[in-house]
């Protein structure tokens, strides 16, 4: 056996002092190779090393010490372990490169982290300085070191292609030139992230991420003024994104420039990004924004005739007479030749500026809330049945519950079907009644005055003030944000007021809602006329309407007027308007606004505190700033008053509304408050950050406050949670929202439950199913800007708490959940989309059944057994009877069955037929395909094909064929499952197929915000978005062959009756001479 030689094993290391006492050796080399042999071993001997840190240090500060690097590096280690961050970053820095930042350990991880928020920190000290501008003694010096070790750390992940590490470092640090050559650098070294693949990518991402994810204003408006020389550098850029950074810089003339050159490129594509741009500035940019864009996009005024020309043919002769006129050139000779391509762009204009004045998207959402409406009217029957007649309160809950289900529908039906019960409403609550009108009516602008002209103010006659008041709001609220068709008219109605406070009340309030973000100086002072009238009733609508004029603005001269009367007058009522008015000319204004909150904050008055909660929840909504919320946690906590605590709380919900998930964690531990106050604007605060959701988090808070002992708190709850499972697509029987369904019915129909509560249940019941069921709310847009109308209209409507009207100020925030496409001439196509999920996952929710269940079962009956024995005699004679019929009869019975067959077959195919022909007059079914289902061609428009001959009955395809041509030409997306679902109620009974895997949506269509990630075009599709990715909205539809005719949806009703209003007066006859011999 061979020997095996066996090496000594390496001797283990049990103490570092061997080596901690050769520092103190005078030779350099020994000094160095003991630094480098406890560099090695200082993980595990740091206890030892620390007690010679002195002289480990000394090696340090000893600039002619070869290795004094190494001394920092092994320096900076054992404060590591010791726990001094901050130590041992600073003998880092000293370390120079041999502190590795791609080692990728702990410690090495540990101290990036450390020298990466205080290189952040330090730089942003830099760009914002917090100090006094007087004092510019104190400069932020950042070390050399530190720089250079961020930007070694830099260089390491650029070469990792880590582009979204560095742009977040750059952004911290507020660094431009480093953002810049990130975005740059996509371009030339993509990355592998879907946001690094090109610049046009990365600047896609940055313009969601500066405008939700920067607390900073004024760095974010230096961030976007990047963006916007990126772009333009961009050969072909990407015009939604460059226009978007230039509207949130409010630069009114770079946008009409752009605007304009696209118009004039004549190309079909760029005039439908136009379209497309004015459509988006429209939902996220304010009046006073779009007036100026509109102003810079007006026609040139025509040139003036020839002055000269004409006098000099006017100049009497010598004796006295005037000169003839010079003979007219020929008429071809005076026709200039017309230039079509200046037409077309004329044309084009003027559709542009009725975009941007917001004609066309107003008529678009009420077309769809039209055509879509889903409104469950057996709901509010059920209400008004079991609910309280002789309760105003509920009275009142019922008629605005129902103005918010039919929310921009114009189905007023409920209303009139019960004018009796509608009468006892009075004085304010007639107000709200007629109100309630407006809300229904909204967008129904060309109608609105010969719709409310029976409640308006009338010259030489009164009726009843509530009503001309109520009629004055609603009037506002069918234009909101929409006001300058109606701006003369409420000005006027507010002049010739008089001395009615109710009157001047609905029309401050029409005014407001009208013009909000409009900051027309006139009207803000015809309204501070009024509120110097110091009359209570008048003087709060006219302070609330103050804000919502000067809505954003910051007007500085708004701010001192609003808040030196508010320290004068003696009236809560205009106290309180003031306080919401100055809180709304402070929206979106964030750090601007620190000042005045702070002001507003230390007044004696509660309820300028309160106006100071509003201030902060409207200058940082959807920020999620934590300045902001740290400010509103404290109030909600210490302040004395409960109305400031509770609108701190009720301020967190619009602060998160950007990160709904984050809402419910911050205020479950108020939600538990003692308060009751506090307790309720918890639950308002969460169904505020998370409407529209159904979050889990979200319901789990709301549930204990359902059952609260306090009324008003259970009434939050309640609305809250009818917010949060706003659009809910889950309704089996068991779900969340048909629980709540069953919880509000039950709340409504206790007679001991407090009427609050039962208010609330009412309230909740409407948003439930605002909108026909197709709108919901929504505080940011798709492009993730803050959309300003849904964010007042939340706002004022948490003010009903003192005032019910203003419950009518949360249609401001319903937004249509809607597809819908436009060709370039602004018309609706015949176009398809598809949801790869089954109709149930995203359908309406099942209407409200009348059949009652039975809870008893019938009594038994009592048998004689006689009677049963002659029963059964009965019965087997019967048989004996049957057993002898004959054949012939079972034939003749057989016969007849097979024709009635035939006949039912040949009534459902007519049957089906008749629908085809519905569903292609509705634009649901094109003419190719109407030919491809029937074998014959589309008859024309108000025609009827009457087949009554024998060869033309025979001539028409079978139940089973158009059937399956049907099936098929679902699943090649040519008929939409709505279409078809109708064609398919005409299969047999014992035919029933099952639920098929997708839906296909026709123009315009129902899309639910959770539906959006299933949604797809389809292949064929003959249409196609503008705006790469965008299938929700108003998009504009690029047409893959431009050459073939259109076919196009067919106006509604609605649109017709508009269309015939505007009607002009047809042209007089050409001149001409009659005789009698004509005849």
């Amino acid at each position: 056996m061979a020997a095996v030689a066996v090496l000594p094993s390496q001797p283990h290391m049990t103490s570092s002092m061997g080596l901690l006492a050769m520092l103190e050796e005078p030779r350099l080399e020994i000094k160095a190779h003991a630094l480098e042999q406890l560099n090695a071993v200082v993980g595990v001997f740091w206890a030892e090393i620390s007690e010679s840190i002195e002289a480990i240090e000394i090696l340090f500060e000893d600039e002619e010490f070869p290795q004094r690097q190494l001394a920092a590096l092994l320096a900076s280690k054992v404060y590591f372990h010791l726990g001094e961050v901050g130590e041992a970053l600073t003998y880092a820095l000293g370390a120079g490169p041999l502190f590795r930042v791609d080692e990728g350990s702990e410690y090495v991880d540990t101290l990036l982290a450390k020298a990466i928020d205080q290189y952040c920190e330090l730089h942003r000290q830099r760009a914002e300085p917090a100090a006094p501008a007087d004092d510019m003694s104190a400069e932020v010096v950042v070390d050399t070191r530190l720089s250079e070790l961020v930007d070694r750390m830099v260089e390491a992940s650029l070469a990792k292609r880590s582009y979204q590490l560095v742009l977040g470092l750059a952004l911290e640090s507020r660094r431009l030139e480093l953002v810049e050559r990130v975005i740059t650098l996509c371009e030339t070294v993509p990355g592998d992230h879907e946001h690094d693949s090109s610049t046009a990518a990365m600047l896609s991402y940055c313009s969601a991420l500066f405008t939700t994810a920067l607390v900073s204003r004024d760095f974010r408006k230096k961030l976007l003024a990047l963006l916007v020389r990126i772009y333009r550098s961009v050969p072909r850029p990407d015009f939604f994104g460059l226009c978007s950074c230039l509207a949130q810089l409010t630069d009114s003339v770079a946008i009409a420039d752009i605007l304009k050159r696209l118009l004039e490129s004549g190309a079909q594509e760029d005039l439908l990004i136009a379209f497309q741009v004015g459509f988006d500035m429209v939902e996220n940019c304010t009046q006073s924004f779009l007036l100026s864009v509109l102003q810079l996009l007006k026609p040139p005024p025509p040139p003036p005739p020839p002055v000269a020309a004409t006098v000099a043919s006017a100049e009497p002769d010598a004796e006295g007479t005037a000169a003839p006129a010079p003979p007219a050139a020929p008429a071809a000779e005076q026709a200039a030749p017309v230039d079509e391509r200046a037409v077309a762009r004329e044309k084009a204009m003027a559709n542009l500026r009725l975009v941007l004045t917001g004609e066309v998207p107003i008529s678009l959402h009420l077309e769809f809330l039209v055509r879509s409406n889903k409104t469950d009217p057996l709901i509010l029957t059920a209400m008004k049945r079991v609910a309280d007649q002789r309760n105003s309160l509920c009275h009142s809950a019922i008629v605005i519950a129902h103005a918010i289900m039919s929310a921009g529908t114009t189905a007023d039906s409920f209303l009139r079907d019960n004018l009796e019960w509608l009468s006892r409403a009075t004085n304010w609550a007639k107000f709200t009644a007629t109100a309630t009108l407006g809300v229904i009516h909204r967008g129904h602008v060309k109608q609105a005055l010969s719709l409310l002209q029976p409640y308006l103010p009338q010259a030489g006659m009164s009726a009843s003030a509530y009503s001309e008041g109520g009629a004055l709001f609603a009037l506002g609220i069918i234009h909101a944000n929409n006001g300058a068709p109606i701006r003369s008219y409420l000005l006027d109605a507010l002049r010739n007021a008089g001395t009615s406070e109710v009157v001047q009340h609905g029309c401050a309030l029409g005014i407001g809602i009208a013009s909000m973000g409009a900051h027309d100086e006139e009207l803000y002072e015809e309204l501070k006329t009024v509120l110097f009238n110091d009359s209570a009733v008048a003087g709060e609508a006219a302070g609330l309407a103050m804000g919502l004029v000067m809505l954003g603005s910051g007007s500085p001269k708004a701010l001192e007027e609003m808040l030196g009367y508010a320290h004068d007058t003696a009236h809560e009522k205009i106290l309180r308007g003031l306080a919401m008015g100055i809180a709304l000319t402070m929206y979106a204004r964030e750090e601007e606004s620190d000042a005045l909150v702070t002001t507003l904050l230390h007044d004696q008055d509660p309820i300028l505190r309160y106006g100071a909660m509003y201030t902060v929840a409207f200058a940082y909504a959807c920020t999620g700033s934590n300045n902001a919320l740290r400010r509103l946690l404290h109030v909600a906590v210490s302040d004395v008053s409960d109305d400031v605590r509770r609108a701190a709380v009720i301020a967190i919900g619009f602060v998160l509304a950007g990160t709904p998930t984050q809402c419910p964690r911050v205020v479950k531990l108020l939600a538990e408050s003692y308060n009751p106050h506090v307790r309720y604007g918890s639950a308002l605060a969460v169904g505020i950050a998370c409407t529209g959701s159904s979050s889990k988090e979200a319901l789990e808070l709301l549930t204990p406050m359902l059952a609260d002992s306090v009324d008003y708190v259970r009434q939050g709850a309640l609305l809250a949670t009818s917010m949060v499972l706003m659009q809910s697509s889950d309704h089996q029987e068991e779900s969340r929202l048909s629980e709540h369904r069953k919880h509000l019915q039950r709340v409504v129909g206790d007679k001991h439950e407090d009427t609050m509560t039962k208010f609330g249940a009412i309230v909740a019941t409407g948003l439930l199913d605002a909108g026909g069921r197709n709108v919901t709310i929504s505080l940011l847009s798709k492009t993730s800007a803050r959309v300003m109308p849904a964010i007042v209209g939340v706002g004022v409507f948490t003010h009903f708490w003192f005032w019910h009207p203003l419950l009518l100020f949360v249609s401001l925030a319903f937004h249509p959940t809607a597809a819908i496409g436009l060709n370039a001439k602004l018309q609706m196509p015949q176009w398809r989309l598809k949801s790869n999920a089954p109709p149930s996952a995203y359908a309406y929710p099942p209407p409200t059944s009348t059949d009652k269940k039975e809870t008893a079962s019938a009594a038994p009956t009592a048998v004689l057994s006689t009677s049963l024995k002659a029963a059964k005699a009965r019965a087997k004679a019967k048989a004996e009877d049957k057993a002898a019929a004959s054949e012939t009869d079972a034939d003749k019975a057989e016969e007849e069955r097979k024709a009635k067959d035939l006949e039912a077959q040949v009534a459902a195919r007519d049957a089906l037929l008749s629908t085809i022909d519905e569903l292609k007059t509705r634009g649901s079914v094109s003419a190719a395909l109407y030919v491809t289902l029937t074998g014959t061609p589309a008859p024309p428009d108000g025609a009827t094909d009457a087949m009554d001959t024998d060869a033309a009955a025979a001539a028409k395809p079978s139940l089973s064929a158009l059937l399956e041509a049907a099936a098929e030409a679902h699943g090649r997306g040519e008929l939409s499952t709505a279409a078809y679902t109708q064609l398919a109620r005409h299969k047999p009974k014992e035919d029933e197929s099952a639920e098929p895997p997708f839906v296909i949506l026709e123009n315009p269509a129902r899309v639910l915000r959770v539906q959006e990630r299933v949604l797809s075009l389809l292949p064929s599709s003959r249409y196609a978005p503008v705006a790469n990715g965008r299938v929700t909205g108003i998009m504009m539809l690029k047409d893959g062959q431009p050459g073939e005719d259109e076919e196009l949806l067919p106006a509604s009703s609605l649109a017709s009756a508009a269309a015939s209003a505007d009607e002009e007066e047809p042209t007089p006859p050409a001149p001409f001479e009659w005789t009698a011999d004509a005849s």
